[in-house]
């Protein structure tokens, strides 16, 4: 009998919620402050300085349009001219004037309705969730899918086993692994830095806690992987394995090989519960291909010892053992492939399903793998029905710009890049995110008119034609809500907003009255009555599960609602384990793929049926290294989310003479003789940038690191002969699909070159303003 379900009780606090954690608000002094809140056991710091952010000069305050845009519609100058500011009257009717036209000119297959999330944690202030709305009300739009994060692994995880958010709402729980899990074996770490964050916010953090749990249980942890400090903890718990980057296949591969050589797989489980054993196996064997992926061959590939290789295959089979991949490694090319060999790998052991056991994908990109709390449907804005099906791979923006009517391969099916003439952006910024930025300068010169909403004036605002001032998470009144989270937080307004910065709700209602959809888009309601109204569906659809909830009011004056632990600890596919046939899974078979005949028969040759090893097209294996003989890692960075609060003052205090820090090898930078704290120059063939050494013992040799988050400072946008002066990764990242199966992010696949700088260091301007006009 299930136990019964536990009320939804009221917290009474006040609390700023943001991506990477919940800060509780103290409003008696002068001004508002912030501190951690006092129920979560590793508060992230970077929440500390949103304050000081949003009260910076950066701020933009009144509505710009680009002088050459607003003289002529030029389209050239984007990111060299100065703007000028207008009232929001003029701005408005710019936009809509805009949308006017390219819709009867072009149709609303025209429009690119650009957003990358995480601007608020909050489910109603959520620009990705406003702007597709408003555009979906005006007849469509072109709209991304998948994600920078995850393009690969999001593509053919449904394929293999489950859909990757069913994954990743469903990972077994810490409390559940520290209990029986006792050889954990990670490639590429679990970076406790990138589990800060949740989508709507990282109330309670788990990950630290986790492994300490873990370790002091007395699990063995085999961290595999470039970079020493992915899995942080001390130096006796674990095992570092440095290989090289790009390789970790060939090592799950060898893994492979060594439990079906010496009989260690489960086969009472791969015949129950997967397909394709027989078509994989002839490849892992060297049956199919003359060429048995042996420890040595792996070994030769990876650099991990053939020895240690073999004796590992033996003590995942011994003992209850679970594998995890981070999300890394799928960014990359062919990065579907380590995900696939992560999950066949994980089968041939057959402890999927079980307790502490199986595969992780993966535990440390975020908060919410490995919850104790159980996992119930949050409140929503709904974005209503897009008329317009076209849609683009998210890594594919500049394809998409450069290439319109051009044909492209994606998951099954060919597809063909709209011709874009106005691109609407509102939440992310695609000068941090995409790859090869000197290339996407030249795709931004193509439409027509580019429209922003921004909070500040980064390179992404500089780029826009017409800038609308948004207000941040801390100037408005939202709710906060993550899957496996411990509250539904009240984020009650803090202060006010600078200047004329207008919420991006305010600001589409205004829109869609001059363009004749206000109905469809506000439904007559305010901001107060949407957060009223989409509260209450939550909490009917919360009834109706036999759970008591507090009605708004309530919550409002309470601050937040406590959601409740699981009342059966997590365990990933346990329900499918105990029951194939009353739980199959969604794939074609119902069961785990090793093979998938649905991907073969999309005859890909750079991503056949099964897990396989793709040399890469930058790797250390590679002619090109002798030419860039460094592997340089873009990983999340320690003091922002992605490019946010970049400007905050704790980010800066960590960078080096204002630069963002590259972590080099002890070994590498004597051959260089670069010192702690020099300025280096990192460059390839598509650019250079500027960062501050970090000589470190940590990382292995022939690897650097640049983690992303810089705001791009190029000395000239588009010419990749000057370098970005701040350390922005992606001025260098290669901007290619990882395979025609996903055409995913591929920026972890990426050779450069580091000399110690020796010209006078340029000012950096990533933190001014632009330039102002008079009109």
């Amino acid at each position: 009998m299930s136990a019964p379900a536990q009320p939804f009780t009221t917290v009474d606090c006040d609390l700023a919620v943001a991506h990477w954690g919940a800060y509780e608000i103290s409003r008696g002094g002068p001004a508002p402050a912030l501190a951690p809140w006092r129920e979560d056991r590793d508060p992230s710091p970077i929440g500390l300085s949103m304050l000081d952010a949003y009260r910076s000069p950066l701020r933009i305050q009144r509505p710009a349009v680009r002088k050459g845009w607003l003289d002529g519609r030029r389209r050239s100058g984007r990111g060299e001219e100065p703007f000028v500011e207008v009232s929001w009257e003029t701005a408005l009717e710019l936009v809509a004037g805009e949308l006017r036209r390219v819709t009867a000119a072009h149709g609303n297959q025209a429009i690119f309705g650009g957003s990358y999330g995480w601007s608020s944690a909050g489910r109603f202030h959520h620009a990705q969730s406003q702007v597709h709305r408003f555009l979906n009300a005006l007849g469509g739009y072109v709209r991304h899918t998948d994600s920078y994060s995850l393009g690969a692994g999001r593509v053919v995880t449904p394929h293999i086993v489950a859909d990757l958010d069913e994954l990743k709402d469903s990972h077994t729980s810490w409390e559940v692994l520290a209990r029986h899990t006792r050889l954990f074996v990670t490639f590429g770490g679990v970076v406790t830095k990138n589990a800060q964050v949740n989508a709507g916010g990282a109330m309670t953090h788990f990950a630290p806690g986790g492994l300490e749990a873990l370790s002091a249980n007395g699990c063995k942890f085999v961290h595999i992987g470039p970079v020493r400090a992915d899995l942080p903890l001390p130096d006796a718990s674990v095992e570092w394995v440095p290989i090289r980057p790009n390789t970790d296949t060939a090592v799950m591969l060898a893994l492979a090989h060594e439990v079906l050589v010496h009989n260690l797989q489960d086969d009472a489980f791969l015949q129950k519960y997967t397909t394709g054993l027989e078509k994989w196996k002839p490849y892992v064997l060297g049956a199919s291909d003359g060429v048995a992926k042996t420890p040595a061959w792996a070994e030769a590939i990876s650099g991990m010892p053939a020895a240690r290789i073999a004796s590992l295959a033996r003590e995942l089979a011994a003992t209850r053992s679970l594998v995890n991949v981070s999300w890394s490694l799928q960014r990359a090319d062919h990065g579907e492939q380590p995900f696939w060999a992560c999950i066949a790998l994980a089968a041939l052991l057959g402890q999927v399903g079980l307790p502490g056991g199986g595969f992780g994908i993966g535990y440390g990109p975020a908060n919410v793998m490995g919850s104790p709390y159980e996992k119930i449907p949050g409140p929503t804005f709904s974005q209503g029905r897009n008329a317009v099906s076209a849609f683009i791979p998210c890594a594919r923006i500049a394809d998409l710009l450069l290439h319109p009517n051009e044909t492209f391969d994606y998951n099954g099916s060919p597809r063909v890049y709209p011709d874009i003439r106005l691109v609407y952006w509102a939440g992310g910024n695609p000068f941090h995110h995409h790859q090869d930025l000197h290339r996407l300068v030249q795709a931004w010169a193509r439409p027509e008119v580019v429209i922003c909403h921004e909070q500040v004036w980064n390179f992404h605002a500089k780029m826009a034609d017409i800038v609308l001032p948004a207000t941040s998470t801390l100037e408005r009144d939202d709710l906060g809500f993550s899957s496996r989270e411990s509250l539904l937080v009240a984020m009650r307004k803090l202060e006010q907003a600078p200047g004329e910065a207008r919420d991006d709700y305010d600001i589409f209602a205004d829109l869609s009255q001059r363009l004749g959809v206000a109905e469809v888009f506000t439904e007559g309601r305010t901001s107060a009555q949407w957060l009223r109204q989409i509260y209450g569906s939550w909490a009917d659809k919360m009834r109706e599960r036999g759970q008591a909830v507090p009605d708004y009011d309530a919550f409002w004056q309470a601050g937040a609602v406590r959601l409740p632990l699981s009342t059966k600890p997590a365990v990933m596919l346990h329900e499918f384990r105990a029951d194939p046939q009353a739980h199959p899974l969604k794939t074609p078979s119902g069961r785990i793929e090793l093979f998938s005949e649905r991907v073969a028969a999309f005859g890909y040759e750079d991503c056949p049926g099964f897990a396989k090893w793709f040399e890469p097209a930058e790797w250390l294996g590679a002619a090109k290294a002798k030419q860039y003989p460094l592997h340089m890692l873009s990983d999340q960075p320690l003091t922002k989310l992605h490019s946010q609060l970049d400007f905050s003052s704790y980010s800066r205090s960590k960078k080096i003479a204002g630069r963002e820090p590259v972590v080099i090898s002890t070994a590498d930078a004597a051959a260089r003789g670069i010192a702690d704290g020099d300025i280096v120059r990192v460059f390839n063939d598509r650019g250079s940038c500027l960062a501050g050494a970090v000589v470190s013992d940590g990382i292995l040799a022939g690897v650097v690191k640049l983690s992303t988050g810089a705001w791009w400072d190029p000395e000239r946008a588009g010419d990749a002969s000057l370098p970005d002066r701040h350390g922005n990764p992606n001025t260098l990242t290669r901007d290619a699909g990882a395979s025609r199966l996903s055409q995913g992010c591929s920026a972890q696949t990426c050779l450069v070159q580091v000399e110690k700088y020796r010209g006078a260091v340029p000012a950096m301007r990533a933190y001014e303003p632009p330039e102002f006009a008079q009109p």
